[in-house]
């Protein structure tokens, strides 16, 4: 009988042994952690929550929702230390137990962000910006941020893309040393309100791929230039193609000549979001398929007027349209001229 015993004992240990394990910490040590960059930060409650305010650089992944730890481990380094936290530390506590199981090694906030913002840490809030969500072909969930004018942020399936980025503009400043490392940042020409090297160097991170055309290229001495017609295959869902953009109005064309500055259709997972950058309602816009999302310039002497970015519009046939880098230009009457169009027109503050 004591031999049985202390088999089943001994079987019972091994069984213990085996189960990976997590460990609690409090706010101190979760926030000393959390600044080295072999630690990732993990929201593990809902988009909305999320939204309403977060730690800095944390990727959201809901663990109540279905596929979790597919989702997870599709995101997340396997060789880094996963950061967990919630609103009070019980469905972290639930996600660091799935997380250990697949043999990662995590840490959970005890108390949640409630203990976080209980100790004075700060938090950051998405309300600066506008959102909008779009779905892929798969079901994979796009955020499209309105920073200002010409920079927009995207993440996608954990990425942090980046468009044009730009420190400050007029009396808006963008706040990039709060927002994850860019994966990728895309530059589609060099004039100060779409090629900040400040915004770049604060995004840049050890694996942050610049794509930009061939003068910044020339100007910063580093990333990967592309030129109009170019394609690149980013990852297995994620393509890039250069798009022509320039000026063709007379007295204007020496704002942006042909050949010169790039537009963007980023592909993600068969969701195509036209950048148009700055340009006209050129006649190559004719030829682009399939487009989903379409940004398209609207302030003269530089981009387009109202009556050209109507026709950019009925040339490009996107279902939904922002109108973007606008300045002072009045955009308010955009929307009911492409209703009948088929096309939805979302004004954000990208002035």
């Amino acid at each position: 009988m004591r031999t049985i015993i202390t088999g089943l004992l001994s079987l019972l240990g091994l069984a213990a042994c085996s189960q990976q394990s997590y460990e609690n910490v409090n706010v101190n040590s979760f926030e000393s952690q959390i600044a080295s960059p072999d630690v990732v930060l993990l929201d593990v409650r809902t988009i909305k929550e999320y939204d309403e305010g977060h730690i800095s650089n944390a990727i959201n992944i809901d663990v109540m929702q279905e596929g979790f730890i597919e989702e997870a481990k599709s995101t997340l380094p396997a060789d880094k230390t996963i950061a967990v936290y919630c609103r009070s530390g019980k469905r972290s506590a639930n996600a660091a137990r799935l997380l250990a199981k697949e043999s990662f090694k995590v840490v959970n906030l005890d108390g949640g962000i409630i203990a976080w913002k209980s100790a004075g840490k700060p938090i950051v809030t998405e309300s600066a910006y506008e959102v909008d969500r779009f779905t892929t072909n798969s079901g994979k969930e796009v955020r499209i941020h309105a920073l200002v004018h010409s920079s927009i942020r995207i993440e996608y399936d954990g990425k942090e893309i980046e468009i044009d980025p730009v420190t400050k503009l007029g009396e808006k400043t963008i706040d990039y040393a709060a927002m994850p490392k860019a994966d990728y940042i895309f530059v589609t020409h060099e004039h100060f309100d779409h090629f900040d090297t400040a915004a770049i160097n604060l995004l840049t991170g050890d694996n942050t791929q610049l794509i930009t055309n061939q003068r910044c290229y020339d100007m910063l001495g580093y990333g990967t230039a592309m030129a109009n017609g170019d394609i690149l295959q980013l990852a297995d869902d994620f393509t890039v193609e250069a798009i022509p953009a320039y000026n063709i109005t007379e007295g204007h064309l020496q704002f942006h000549p042909k050949g010169r500055d790039n537009g963007f259709i980023l592909t993600l997972d068969g969701l195509r979001i036209y950048i148009a950058g700055d340009t006209e309602d050129i006649s190559e816009m004719a030829e682009l398929k399939d487009i989903d999302i379409a940004f398209l310039p609207c302030n003269q002497p530089y981009t387009m007027t109202v009556e050209q970015l109507l026709n950019a519009a009925r040339m490009v046939k996107p279902k939904v349209l922002f109108p973007y880098h606008y300045g002072q230009t009045d955009v308010s009457g955009i929307p009911s001229q492409l209703e009948t169009d088929g096309i939805e027109v979302r004004i954000r503050h990208y002035e």
